[in-house]
């Protein structure tokens, strides 16, 4: 029998010592969840830097022949009881001054195992070759591909130094500010009060979407005087880097450096104030507990934790939840379940990958597919029996979830959001996932699971001349818009909106469990789908003008999944998006038959072919030479101000100060201004316009036809219904347009049932938590992260996105 030192040298050719820009992993395999903490522990590659669990190594040794390992292996480590934690001082989970994320420590061991045998070398040694030994330190040194991909911790936003504090200009009017007993002065708020520090009045907050809060004073007699700066009173302390304090032109909370100077204008002493109110992030992170985060959640239920195939849940990589409720879903389909699990054997699926197979997206989702379903991850957590002092072993119930790093980063690599740390829109994720794995499959679209919810929308134009267009188009979700006059419980409704003015009239708040939320069925945000509606200034190619129009829409085929998103943001004045507060009742089982549309009927005449709008000139924007003086005097530059002026559509000097500060640090702030204005769209007005359904070509195509005002920019849209057709189908006027069948979609019944729902718990899209709920064997069960159990109270009305399994017929 050959000696394993001597059998390790016979092989030095397959060991590589890795360089700087090589990618090391070893903390989790390629294609499974096994970890260095798994009962096999971790095997490391030493030729290409890759990890395999002890059911996989085998088959990188059968691909490769590589077979020099390194392997890793960590053993939980018996740790005090008494052990006292350490207060945090950074705003963070699981970095260094972060909060303890409670972690148990482990003891790593390494050691040199060569395949197929599995001979096992010790490590350290100093009998081991120099350049083995010089490799495996490289690689524990080096940080691991998987930490660098994506930080398993968060971070707050930190608050900026506000422009409007360093020459803030204070009014001596005589105001002196006493140290308690404060009152608004326009009204008997005595909570939630706010010193403007340019003139020293106190008046109350913005009033909340319930009637609690203040009565909008404060932001009132901004918009009267411009006058910028406001600390809430409160929350002055001796720290004044604690204070609230909040820029009305930013809309955003800032630092005010010279924020004692400011207090002590008006008598105020900070040294000697107590705290007595939240900041608005405190509130913001206290309204997490409130009614919807709690019924979402399900939080205060006795949730029974489920375990076993198809139970797994998803650890949260920090504002990942947005991914993990939407693949959860996903995942419980027919058609994902069979094209990643039931038909993919994970070691074929890792014979037929690239070398690398973490940036192959069909092996990772077969990897999170086999993950999620196979149960393998799906057990209780027993805790001691990786303490060889532990007396016994006992299980608790809950389990530890696998992290979908690496399917993060594929999918994520075409799409700088979604590869950030940042909350993410599930609607967004959901569509862009779609997509990728339609485009993976581009030379087999019969074996693309993604066309089970892909459908056609065929929108029909009536024009006053009597003539019609129909256009058509491809999409993956039917978005709706939720009308809140089709409530059917109106008098509770009026009910409570007498007892909140009551309320407030008696300066008092109202509470969570008084509140009454308007119910709309799901039949009426369907029916507004398909309604009839009038289309302004629509350009007849029939009557050569602008005319009134009649749209209306109907679907061209039934996809085996209909997912349904709901319209839940609308803007409110000032074109600031607001989520509407209502419940929508969804039935278990719903009838879509009649919305199938019927195409060209016979006597319908179709519009000639033509170009809306063709007659018109091309709007070439001019900055206001008043607004870009204005600013100019203030020491901008004057090309900086005419793009401020344009972008802000001329509005005003404020609207214009207030891109200008934004916008700063643009790449193209200094790219001379083109003809028809400026090309680059503000991709924050891209994403608001996206929020309320709209596709990003037509949301950026409208700002850019409106001069970047987002108000303009919606009326261009529902204007140009033309424009809201995707390159998938387009539009027409012609008999052979096009159809579902040609574009070889699946279609059937119109019977559905409800399968999964995906909630979302916050005032924006971008920011709070998704909590997913699943139909599975019988019983709705709650994927909230990792957490896996059965839901006692499944939130049905409080859906964001919902998806639907078309019923045989």
């Amino acid at each position: 029998m050959i000696n394993p030192m001597d059998l390790l040298r016979s092989n030095l050719s397959r060991v590589r010592i890795p360089e700087p820009t090589n990618r090391i992993y070893k903390q989790e395999c390629c294609i499974s969840f096994d970890t260095p903490r798994s009962e096999g522990g971790l095997f490391v590659d030493m030729n290409t830097f890759l990890a395999f669990g002890k059911d996989c190594v085998g088959w990188n040794y059968d691909k490769t022949g590589n077979p020099v390992y390194l392997h890793i292996k960590q053993t939980k480590v018996l740790v005090p009881e008494d052990r006292p934690s350490k207060k945090p001082t950074l705003m963070a989970i699981g970095v260094d001054g972060g909060f303890d994320n409670n972690e148990p420590e482990y003891e790593e061991t390494h050691s040199i195992v060569l395949l197929p045998d599995y001979v096992t070398l010790p490590f350290p040694s100093v009998e081991l070759p120099e350049k083995v030994r010089l490799a495996v330190d490289a690689i524990l040194l080096a940080e691991g591909a998987e930490r660098k991909e994506q930080l398993a911790a968060w971070t707050a936003e930190k608050k900026q130094v506000s422009p409007y504090a360093m020459n803030l200009q204070q009014i001596d009017n005589g105001i002196v500010v006493p140290s308690s007993g404060w009152k608004c002065s326009k009204c008997d708020k005595r909570e939630n009060l706010w010193l403007n520090l340019t003139d020293g009045t106190i008046l109350c907050g913005r009033k909340n979407w319930d009637g609690t809060g203040g009565n909008n004073h404060a932001i009132e007699h901004y918009k009267e005087t411009c006058y910028p700066l406001a600390v809430k009173l409160g929350t002055i302390t001796a720290d004044l880097e604690g204070a609230d304090v909040f820029s009305y032109p930013e809309d955003d909370s800032v630092l005010d450096p010279l924020l004692a100077q400011h207090l002590a204008f008006f008598g105020i002493d900070f040294s000697s104030l107590q705290k007595t109110e939240m900041t608005t992030a405190e509130r913001e992170l206290d309204q997490n507990t409130n009614f919807d985060w709690n019924r979402i959640q399900e939080s205060g239920q006795e949730v029974e934790p489920i375990f076993g195939p198809g139970y797994t849940g998803l650890v949260n990589l920090g504002n990942s939840c947005y991914m993990a409720a939407t693949m959860q879903v996903v995942f419980s389909t027919h058609s994902f379940y069979s094209g990643y699990y039931k038909n993919r054997n994970l070691k074929l699926a890792f014979e037929k990958a690239p070398a690398d197979p973490t940036v192959d997206l069909n092996m990772q989702l077969t990897k999170l597919a086999h993950g999620l379903l196979s149960g393998k991850y799906s057990v209780p957590v027993a805790e001691g029996k990786d303490d060889p002092n532990a007396t016994a072993t006992t299980t608790k119930s809950k389990q530890e979830g696998i992290p979908p790093r690496m399917f993060k980063a594929v999918i994520a690599a075409s799409h700088p959001e979604f590869s950030s740390m940042r909350q993410q829109d599930a609607l967004e994720f959901f569509l862009h996932f779609l997509d990728q794995v339609e485009r993976a499959h581009a030379g087999k679209p019969e074996a693309d699971p993604a066309r089970s919810f892909k459908f056609g929308i065929e929108d029909r134009i009536l024009c006053s001349s009597g003539k019609v267009a129909y256009n058509r188009r491809l999409d993956y979700i039917l978005s709706l818009n939720i009308p809140l006059h089709a409530a059917t419980n109106k008098e509770e409704l009026e009910a409570f909106q007498k007892l909140k003015a009551e309320k407030i009239s008696e300066g008092k708040e109202v509470s969570s469990d008084e509140i009454v939320r308007p119910r709309v069925p799901l039949e009426a945000c369907l029916a507004s789908f398909s309604s009839p509606e009038e289309i302004q200034d629509f350009y007849s190619t029939a009557l050569k003008a602008k005319t009134t129009a009649v749209k209306s829409g109907g679907l061209t085929s039934f996809p085996d999944y209909l997912v349904l998103h709901m319209r839940k943001f609308v803007m409110e004045v000032g074109w600031v998006p607001k989520k509407l507060d209502v419940y929508v009742d969804v039935p278990d089982i719903i009838d879509i038959s009649h919305m199938r549309s019927k195409g060209l009927q016979p006597g319908e005449e179709l519009l000639p072919e033509g170009v809306p709008g063709e007659e018109e000139e091309p709007n070439k924007p001019v900055a206001d030479e008043s607004i870009v003086s204005q600013l100019v005097s203030m020491g901008f530059s004057h090309l900086h101000c005419q793009k401020a002026a344009i972008n802000t559509s001329n509005t005003g000097v404020e609207e214009a100060m207030n891109w200008l500060l934004s916008h700063m640090d643009d790449p193209d702030i200094d790219a001379p201004i083109s003809e028809g204005g400026q090309n680059v769209v503000d991709q924050s007005k891209v994403d608001m316009l996206l929020s309320f359904g709209f596709q990003e070509d037509v949301a950026r195509t409208a700002l850019k036809a409106s001069g970047g005002d987002i108000e303009k920019a919606t009326d261009w849209i529902f204007n140009n219904p033309d424009a809201s057709v995707s390159t998938d189908m387009d539009a027409t006027t012609s008999e052979n347009a096009p159809t579902a069948a040609d574009a070889g979609l699946p279609d059937g019944g119109g019977k559905y049932r409800l399968i999964g729902i995906v909630s979302h718990i916050g005032t924006s899209t971008q920011c709070g938590h998704y909590v997913a709920h699943i139909f599975k064997d019988g019983r709705w069960v709650i994927f909230n992260d990792d957490k896996v159990g059965a839901s006692v109270n499944t939130p049905k009305d409080m859906g964001y996105l919902y998806f639907f399994e078309r019923l045989n017929n």
